[in-house]
């Protein structure tokens, strides 16, 4: 019989299969990091399409809380489980959301942000992490350029009502409820109500 000119590599208990395929584990890494590359432009690509499939909640809607998450799943490094992107939301690959958390109807949260568990969030909300500079008077603010990233923090358990901003900075503590339309300029403790603009603590829950 003659000889087809590929050899088929044989294997030895000394010689584990895994072991052959990548002899050295920087390049394991490599392709690890290549592939997670892939796979962040491909969930990109994706959500530019399924951020515009109906609400969550619709009927019908295709599914289309599942397939928004999938692909939230694919672009963000810390994604939590039964997390509800809904339509025309918008965020960075930054972004870390924890278990049966929700991005609201047209919000769109900027960069640095981490969201935790049980997080329910309105319609057309807006997460600020970064502004322009404005302190200099003596030359125009747009030449100013911005003052930074500022991370913003929202605790568990929290409800943020329908347009409700969030400026760049803010803490806000477990069990907090922020009233629709609210403004939120400083950081709120836990299980505080607050409301208005700027926002403040009408009360708290406990």
């Amino acid at each position: 019989m003659e000889e087809s000119g590929i050899q088929e590599q044989s294997t030895t208990p000394d010689q584990p299969r895994s072991r052959m395929r990548c002899e050295n584990p920087k390049d394991n890494f490599r392709l690890m990091k290549f592939r997670r590359r892939m796979l962040r432009k491909l969930g990109k690509l994706l959500y530019l399409f399924v951020k515009h499939l109906p609400g969550s909640y619709e009927t019908p809607n295709f599914n289309a809380k599942k397939i928004r998450g999938n692909c939230a799943g694919l672009i963000l490094e810390q994604c939590g489980k039964n997390v509800n992107f809904e339509k025309g939301s918008t965020f960075y690959d930054d972004l870390v959301i924890g278990n049966n958390s929700g991005v609201g109807i047209r919000a769109e949260i900027g960069e640095c942000v981490t969201i935790g568990d049980d997080v329910m969030m309105g319609s057309d909300c807006i997460i600020y992490t970064n502004q322009h500079e404005f302190r200099r008077t003596d030359i125009p603010m747009r030449l100013q350029g911005s003052q930074g990233i500022q991370p913003v923090f929202i605790g568990n358990d929290v409800w943020i009502g329908s347009r409700v901003t969030i400026l760049p900075g803010v803490r806000i503590g477990n069990g907090v409820v922020i009233g629709a339309g609210a403004v939120v300029t400083k950081d709120l403790p836990d299980y505080a109500i607050a409301a208005g603009v700027p926002a403040r603590v009408i009360r708290y829950r406990k």
